[in-house]
């Protein structure tokens, strides 16, 4: 993974230095709440319901096991002793104290973390495959790519402040795992004719309010011009982003009013003011940051192993948290492994202190001291030996972390929702927990077999619910908490919004209504499909009849 250079530590230190006197001064009154707002959310923080938040970044969801018990010291010492990782792959802290937080930055500094642009108009994280450098179907690692996106974009001056917040996601593999087609920027890499890793972009995606897939804007683009590309892009919206109205203001309105083809070609005639320009990618450069990535720590292992092969035999839990949680890996011998943050009865994406510590010893001893953070929020133990996994397997279920769920109705994506969100219209977190414990009966998950099941608390679709199989969003009726429900939403790269059944639902009801509209699919479904599949074949017609007949009759 990438290591700051001596320049990267004296940015970072410098902000927090900064960020300590500006709270100081905001403590003492010198500083207006306005005056602060832009201040603290430049560095992660935000004012919820209870108490602040403050996002860390976790840059394209990569993390080491020194970060990783930092994280875990940090919530014991300042926090309620745990935290939780978001669809941004970023890692939330829900109870820090104001006075507290320019300490938490210069803890953060001293293992190369911080929260800069974690919120605030500007380029948030860029998020890719949890996968990524690993999967059999990658084409292109997309890290050190990444990388130098990250690197451009951090402290960028002319895009500190644009109309609305801005999310690009990279995909190097054949199956679309980082979601490109709901990002502002969606790029996904590829290698052309000539065997030259090439770029298709796509832009003016986005979830919240006004869901929208991204439109593709370029099939080909030479890698060394992506920066430049991308600042096109930026500029475009800049320039013509609402800032009158925050709800009309990413960059998804814009494109949309304008037109696939005349926003392709403001896009293209901006660029040619940039290409060629200083920020082209060097070949040396991008081989300099491609470098903190190389593949070469891989011993030569037989593909099969016996110990494992007896294990699966032998042990029936074993077999199934293998089938769920285990995945292919392209070196043989290895193979990747989600911890699963979704155990009933748990908040989706919460993670405890001591997990933290005892997983930041898993991956010392079993994946070359590195972590990866999904946007399904989950963990991943990118390398481990085959030989491994049941030593793995033993230690995950010791702390919690073994539910063989990956991937079933229970792998709940949810937002914090009402219980900490002070934008939130409805709880999100109890409604997750009574789907668990509804659908808490493993052999009846694995028979409906993968489903995609997200939760938002609000339009803004922290929980991406418009790309859930079946999605669920709060809504405030008459000052009570409802539930509106969609279906036949998918991430990756045959991604489709969901379509509102009707009318919306008491939270007691939500479980009620997930059943019947499983009791559909498996009345309707032939061998091997999926819930998804079944919804694109027959239509929400069947679905919604039978979810509202009582009340029909």
């Amino acid at each position: 993974m990438y290591i700051y250079d001596d320049i990267d530590q004296r940015n970072i230190d410098e902000r927090v230095a900064q960020y300590r006197n500006q709270t100081r001064r905001y403590l003492a009154g010198e500083l207006t709440d306005d005056e602060f707002r832009p201040l603290r959310l430049q560095n992660g923080l935000y004012i919820q319901r209870h108490a602040p938040m403050m996002r860390i970044a976790v840059p394209y969801g990569l993390m080491n096991a020194r970060q990783l018990r930092k994280l875990a010291d940090i919530t014991r010492r300042y926090d309620k002793g745990y935290g939780h990782f978001s669809t941004r792959q970023n890692f939330q802290l829900n109870w820090p104290k104001l006075e507290d937080t320019p300490d938490i930055l210069a803890e953060l500094a001293t293992v190369q973390m911080h929260a800069i642009q974690t919120s605030g108009s500007c380029v948030r994280a860029i998020t890719t495959d949890q996968f990524a450098g690993v999967a059999p179907d990658e084409i292109v690692d997309p890290r050190p790519f990444i990388e130098i996106l990250r690197q451009w974009s951090s402290f960028h001056p002319e895009f500190a402040g644009l109309p609305r917040k801005f999310k690009i996601a990279v995909n190097g593999a054949r199956n679309d795992r980082a979601l490109v087609l709901a990002h502002d920027i969606g790029l996904e890499l590829y290698k052309d004719a000539t065997g030259e890793m090439a770029v298709r972009v796509f832009a003016g995606g986005g979830l919240g309010r006004t869901p929208i897939l991204g439109i593709k804007i370029r099939e080909h683009l030479e890698w060394q011009h992506a920066l430049t590309y991308c600042a096109a892009i930026l500029r475009v919206y800049n320039l013509h982003g609402r800032r009158d109205n925050a709800f009309k203001a990413r960059i998804k309105i814009l494109a949309k009013a304008l037109g696939a083809e005349e926003f392709a070609r403001q896009v293209e005639a901006e660029w040619a003011y940039l290409k060629d320009g200083p920020n082209t990618i060097m070949q040396a450069e991008y081989d300099r940051v491609a470098s903190f990535f190389k593949p070469d720590r891989y011993a030569k292992l037989p593909e099969h192993d016996a110990s494992f092969d007896a294990a699966v035999a032998a042990n029936p839990a074993f077999a199934a948290w293998a089938k769920r949680n285990v995945h292919a890996h392209k070196i043989p011998g290895y193979r990747a492994v989600t911890l699963s943050l979704k155990k009933t009865g748990s908040p989706p994406g919460d993670i405890t202190h001591q997990q933290m510590d005892a997983v930041a010893e898993l991956i010392e001893r079993y994946s070359f001291g590195e972590l990866r953070v999904s946007h399904e929020q989950n963990l991943i133990l990118a390398d481990v030996r085959l030989s491994d996994l049941h030593a793995v397997w033993e230690q995950t279920r010791a702390i919690g972390l073994a539910t063989p769920n990956i991937g079933l109705l229970t792998d709940i994506i949810c937002c914090p929702g009402g219980d900490f969100c002070s934008l939130a219209n409805a709880k999100s977190i109890p409604i997750a927990q009574a789907i668990q414990e509804k659908f808490d009966d493993l052999d009846y998950l694995h028979d409906i077999g993968d489903f995609e099941l997200n939760i938002s608390g609000c339009m803004n679709s922290c929980g991406h619910q418009h790309v859930g199989h079946i999605g669920v969003l709060g809504v405030d009726k008459d000052n009570s908490e409802w539930y509106q429900i969609t279906i036949g939403g998918k991430q990756g790269s045959d991604a489709s919004l969901g379509t509102v059944i009707g009318p919306s639902f008491a939270a007691s009801e939500v479980p009620g209504v997930i059943e019947k509209l499983i009791a559909v699919y498996i009345t309707h479904r032939t061998d091997e499909e999926r819930f998804i599949d079944t919804v694109r074949r027959i239509g929400v017609a069947p679905f919604k009849a039978h979810v509202y007949a009582k009340e029909a009759a």
